[in-house]
């Protein structure tokens, strides 16, 4: 799997742990070994000019999404989708914002919107609340795996 995480916030962020968290979300989810994907960390006047433009929402927002073949997840037994995903555009300076009334660190709250931004691109949204449930269920799910494999207790972690 290509995925490209570009740092341009003008904060320290670790490009490698992420690259690998994209990664892991990408295999969990059935998609092709080609499949690729690019991660841009931006700060608040970039996301704020993309909210605008793709949202029509003024100031900036902590992640979008820009889907781009349509890919969907591979399901057991059948052949893995392949294709370009998309980009994501985040904003760590808003995940720091938003970090403390989530209860967990600026890390935490980065991994919770990368993930969150994969599942968009593979088709999933919560406008309606049993779409809200699916995706939201299936986020906390990754990101349980993901701190298991982060703490050694899963094989699959590069």
């Amino acid at each position: 799997m290509n995925v490209d995480v570009l740092n341009e916030s003008g904060v320290d962020a670790d490009v490698v742990e992420l690259t690998r968290l994209c990664r892991f979300v990408m295999r969990r989810m059935r998609l092709h070994p080609a499949t690729e994907l690019c991660v841009r960390l931006v700060d608040p006047d970039t996301m704020a000019v993309l909210n605008e433009k793709w949202m029509g929402k003024t100031g900036p927002t902590d992640v979008l999404s820009f889907p781009m073949d349509e890919l969907s997840p591979g399901r057991e037994g059948d052949e893995e989708p392949e294709g370009y995903l998309g980009d994501i555009a985040l904003c760590p300076q808003v995940a720091q914002q938003q970090a403390p009334a989530a209860g967990h660190t600026t890390k935490d709250e980065v991994d919770l919107l990368t993930v969150h931004g994969i599942l968009h691109l593979l088709g999933y949204d919560h406008a309606e609340p049993a779409e809200h449930k699916e995706m939201f269920s299936l986020q906390g799910r990754l990101l349980v795996e993901w701190q298991r494999a982060a703490l050694g207790q899963d094989p699959e972690t590069s």
